[in-house]
């Protein structure tokens, strides 16, 4: 008996930061690395900043993955991507368990 690391989904830890500065070379990284698996585990709680450019890439990538037909979570998020998710009320977009503040409920 074999295995392949196609076979499998590749688990993927996102460290430092997640901007328009990077955005270009973690497009091409996240997109490669769900082209080789049969699906992307990613962990966010690396993550020390997030802004809009890497909203998209996200939304890119789960895009990609369901147009694949590919499982693709996100987990662990950080309190940088926590605060944006809560900022642009994209909790639900990404379908992945998250816990938001909660700011301003009573």
């Amino acid at each position: 008996m074999s295995s392949n690391s196609r076979d499998a989904c590749r688990t993927l830890n996102l460290e430092g930061d997640f901007t328009i500065y990077e955005a270009r070379q973690n497009k091409d990284h996240l997109l490669a690395a769900l082209n080789e698996a049969n699906g992307l585990d990613i962990d966010l709680s690396g993550v020390s900043e997030l802004d809009t450019a890497g909203i998209q890439i996200l939304l890119l990538l789960k895009r990609e993955a369901a147009r694949q037909d590919k499982p693709l979570v996100f987990h662990g998020h950080s309190k940088a991507v926590l605060a944006v998710l809560d900022l642009y009320n994209m909790g639900g977009v990404f379908g992945d368990p998250v816990v938001l503040s909660g700011e301003g409920r009573p």
